[in-house]
C-alpha cells in the first residue's frame, strides 16, 4: 500500500481565554471581528502577504462593517495600504514589491534611509490620501512614541546613549521606558482608538488627518539609529517622533471592542517592546489578550522557505553586495505565503478553525 503523505499546517492558531470559549461556542465569522492588530517587524511583513489578501481581500469584505486597523511601524504601512483602496490585493502586492526592490550602500545615512522612506509612502499611497481618510469600513490607528531625554537627538553619540539608558532601564521593569518615550496614537477621527485607558505608559491620542498621515506613517517606523527622528507631527504634541514598535512592538494593548481581536501575526508569540526581543520571560499580557485570535506562520512553513524563515531587516546585510539573491529569496517568500491565506480561507469556511486552535 502506498503511504499518504500529508503536508504539515501551514497556519499555527493561538487563541486567548475568552476567544478561546467564545470560538468552541460558535464558528468564526467576519462579523465577529473590529480591531486587526499590525505588529513591528519591517520585512516579515511580505512574509504573510498572502494572509493579509485573504483576510482583507476575500474574508472581511463578506461582511462590511467599521474595523479599527492599529499598527505600530510596518503594521500601520500594511493598514494604511490596505485603506488605501477597494483593491486591498493590488496594495499589499505594491507594498511587498516596493519594500523588496529597495536598495541600500553599505554606511548609509539615517537621513538618506529616511529620504528613500518618504519616496516610498509617496509612491505608495500618493492621490490615495482621501480615500484613505474616508475609507466606508477601516479606521487606521498609527502607533508611534514621542522621544524624552537623549532619545530627542539624532547624533549618534547622545541617541545611542539614549538606547543604552532606555535597554538598561527596561531590563529592570518595562515600565521604567516611561523615563524615555511617550506612546502616540494618531487615529482616524470617526472612530475612537481600539483601546481602553491606557494606564502603563504616558500616552496621548491625535486626529489622523491628511497633513498628518504621512508624517505620522514615517514616525512610526523611524527605527532610531537606522531612520532620523520625525520633528513635530501635525496636530501632535511638539517633539521628535519614532518608531512604535519601541513601546509597542507586538501591540499588547488592552484591546476594547465587541467580538475577536482577529491578529495576522509573523510568530505565534506576543513580545511587549522592541527590547524585550531578547528577553524570554518578557510576554504579553494574558487579560489583555484573552479576545485576541493570533495566526501565524507554522514552523513545518518557515522551514520550507528558502532562508527557513520569512524575509527580515538582517538580510540587508546576509546579502549585501547580492541583492539580486535577497530579491530572489523574499519574492520565493511571498509567493509561498498565499498558502497562508488559502489555509485560513479553508479553516474558516469548513467551521474546522476551533479544532486547530492552541492557547496564546
Amino acid at each position: 500500500m502506498t503511504a499518504i503523505h500529508t503536508r504539515a499546517p501551514a497556519l499555527t492558531i493561538r487563541a486567548g481565554r475568552r476567544a478561546m470559549q467564545r470560538l468552541r461556542d460558535k464558528a468564526l465569522t467576519a462579523g465577529d471581528v473590529h480591531v486587526i492588530p499590525g505588529a513591528a517587524g519591517g520585512p516579515k511583513a511580505l512574509g504573510i502577504s498572502g494572509l493579509d489578501k485573504a483576510i482583507f481581500g476575500d474574508w472581511l469584505p463578506t461582511t462590511p462593517q467599521a474595523r479599527a486597523l492599529i499598527g505600530s511601524s510596518i503594521g500601520s504601512w500594511r493598514f494604511a495600504a490596505i485603506s488605501s483602496s477597494d483593491d486591498p490585493k493590488s496594495q499589499l502586492s505594491k507594498l511587498a514589491e516596493l519594500y523588496t526592490s529597495q536598495r541600500f550602500s553599505k554606511g548609509v545615512s539615517p537621513a538618506e534611509v529616511s529620504r528613500k522612506s518618504v519616496l516610498f509612502l509617496e509612491e505608495l499611497l500618493g492621490g490615495r490620501e482621501d480615500y484613505l481618510l474616508n475609507h466606508p469600513w477601516y479606521r487606521l490607528n498609527i502607533v508611534v512614541v514621542r522621544s524624552l531625554g537623549l532619545l530627542e537627538h539624532d547624533t549618534r553619540g547622545r541617541l545611542g546613549l539614549g538606547l543604552m539608558n532606555a535597554i538598561s532601564a527596561n531590563m529592570v521593569s518595562r515600565r521604567h521606558l516611561g523615563r524615555f518615550m511617550e506612546r502616540g496614537i494618531i487615529h482616524d477621527s470617526r472612530l475612537k482608538a481600539p483601546v481602553s485607558s491606557l494606564l502603563d505608559f504616558p500616552s496621548h491620542e491625535v486626529a489622523l488627518t491628511r497633513e498628518n498621515l504621512l508624517p505620522a506613517l514615517l514616525a512610526s517606523a523611524s527605527i532610531p539609529l537606522v531612520m532620523s527622528g520625525v520633528r513635530n507631527i501635525p496636530g501632535a504634541p511638539e517633539g521628535v517622533y519614532r518608531d512604535g514598535g519601541l513601546l509597542d512592538y507586538h501591540l499588547d494593548l488592552p484591546y476594547e471592542q465587541p467580538g475577536i481581536v482577529l491578529y495576522p501575526h509573523f510568530t505565534d508569540r506576543v513580545v511587549p517592546g522592541w527590547f524585550d526581543k531578547t528577553l524570554p520571560w518578557r510576554r504579553g499580557d494574558a487579560t489583555r489578550l484573552q479576545d485576541v485570535l493570533l495566526i501565524a506562520p507554522s514552523k513545518e512553513y518557515l522551514q520550507s522557505l528558502p532562508d527557513q524563515k520569512l524575509p527580515d531587516r538582517k538580510d540587508f546585510e546576509k546579502y549585501v553586495g547580492d541583492d539580486d539573491g535577497r530579491e530572489r529569496s523574499w519574492r520565493k517568500a511571498i509567493a509561498e505565503s498565499d498558502r497562508l491565506g488559502d489555509e485560513f480561507m479553508e479553516l474558516v469556511g469548513t467551521g474546522r478553525l476551533a479544532d486547530v486552535i492552541q492557547p496564546l
